[in-house]
């Protein structure tokens, strides 16, 4: 005999994702000029004879060093599922005024996100005041996971890095 309905409840968990946002802009810019700058000198660089050191050497100790602060200015947002009727009530509160969208993107994305981020809890209101000091790419990385918890049918994502090291250890992929 099969597993009951309610044996399967009592085991069934909202799907939960974390996301990565970079809180620090001015240094995600830096190290976006950084490699641009060490992509130029290493294009235009002829070097006079063998023992002249490459220019790009200094920008490319420079750019590891942002990149290891960017990094750390990062922060971990958790998006929860929020269950199928509390989902469709808040898509019912945002309705679009365009027939052909579900919602009006400019008051469910910031909705949603806060209504389904775990960690940190946030309101609409700072939800808001966080999309006026962030990029729209990290605003997007945040609606991405609030929607994937409410729309991602791949229960364990394929990891080609994981089956490559398992298979290199002789393990199963």
């Amino acid at each position: 005999m099969g597993t009951s309905i309610e044996d399967i409840l009592k085991k069934a968990r909202a799907r939960e994702k974390t996301v990565q946002i970079c809180l620090a802009g001015d240094l995600a810019g830096e190290a976006e000029r950084l490699s641009d700058e060490l992509a130029r000198v290493s294009q235009d660089w002829q070097p006079a004879d063998l023992t002249e050191q490459h220019p790009g050497r200094k920008i490319a100790a420079d750019l590891k060093a942002v990149q290891e602060q960017v990094k750390a200015a990062q922060e971990p947002f958790t998006f929860r599922y929020i269950g199928d009727r509390a989902y469709s009530d808040l898509l019912a509160a945002h309705p679009s005024d365009k027939d052909e969208e579900l919602f009006s993107e400019a008051t469910f994305k910031p909705a949603l996100i806060a209504a389904s981020c775990v960690q940190p809890k946030m309101t609409d209101e700072q939800v808001r005041a966080l999309f006026e000091v962030v990029n729209e790419g990290e605003i997007r990385k945040l609606f991405d996971g609030a929607w994937e918890v409410h729309h991602a049918s791949d229960v364990v994502p394929f990891s080609l890095a994981a089956s490559a090291l398992l298979a290199g250890l002789g393990g199963e992929s």
